[in-house]
């Protein structure tokens, strides 16, 4: 069984059940498993790539709750999320303006460095100011020194979710959610290219729509009811 798997290693148990059964060993699914699993093998298959927390010392509290945001530049919230392709994938992290709703920085990478997001935090920070607060999530981007560091050299406040809260952040989701929906799920791009022009060009339709609902009314009654729940 183990010379089999080794050269044929993403057979699963109903395979190997039907290997053994044409050369005349009566066995069934059940002792399989047991086999398998004495052998330490194990199916890989895509699993969620949830948050991985970063380092304690720089994890900083939520300064969010029951805060009154009046003007642009006063907070800026980013994330990092995971945008599938026709073939493979790539990373997108996203800043915006929650005040205006307006994506101020943005970029798509292979990969989840921390310099990385801090270079997109550069650029929008080149193209907009300063803002007064950013908060994030407590990814090991945001819990490291690179980058809390170099708020902290600006003079900007840090702000991150608490863990498992997913609504401390809503304004970011809200953004991913028409990204996904309206965009990548519908049209995949075939590179990496061709993903950065229609995230582009989606983002300047999010800013339309956006300009004619939210702008004008920033802290709306449903923001409310999130800071609330926070």
């Amino acid at each position: 069984m183990d010379k089999h798997l080794t050269a044929h290693p993403t057979e699963g148990v109903l395979s190997i059940v039907l290997f053994f059964i044409a050369r005349g060993y009566p066995v069934g699914p059940k002792r399989i498993r047991r086999l398998l699993k004495l052998m330490g093998r194990q199916t890989i298959y895509r699993r969620k790539n949830l948050t991985k927390q970063g380092l304690k010392m720089f994890i900083k509290p939520y300064l969010l709750k029951g805060l009154s945001i009046t003007h642009a530049n006063q907070v800026w919230c980013t994330d990092i999320t995971y945008i599938p392709m026709r073939n493979g994938f790539m990373y997108m992290t996203a800043i915006i303006d929650v005040y205006s709703r307006k994506i101020v920085g943005w970029g798509i990478s292979n990969s989840l460095a921390a310099s990385w997001c801090k270079e997109v935090l550069e650029d929008a920070i080149a193209t907009h100011g300063k803002p007064i607060i950013i908060n994030s999530d407590q990814g090991t981007q945001y819990t490291s020194a690179l980058w809390t560091q170099y708020l902290d050299s600006l003079g900007i406040q840090i702000s991150m979710d608490g863990k498992g809260r997913a609504l401390d952040n809503v304004w970011i989701e809200r953004f991913w959610k028409s990204l996904k929906y309206d965009y990548v799920y519908l049209n995949p791009a075939d590179d990496g290219f061709e993903l950065y022009e229609g995230v582009q060009d989606h983002i300047s339709y999010y800013h339309d729509k956006t300009h004619h609902t939210t702008r004008e009314k920033p802290n709306s009654r449903y923001d409310k009811s999130m800071r609330n729940a926070a």
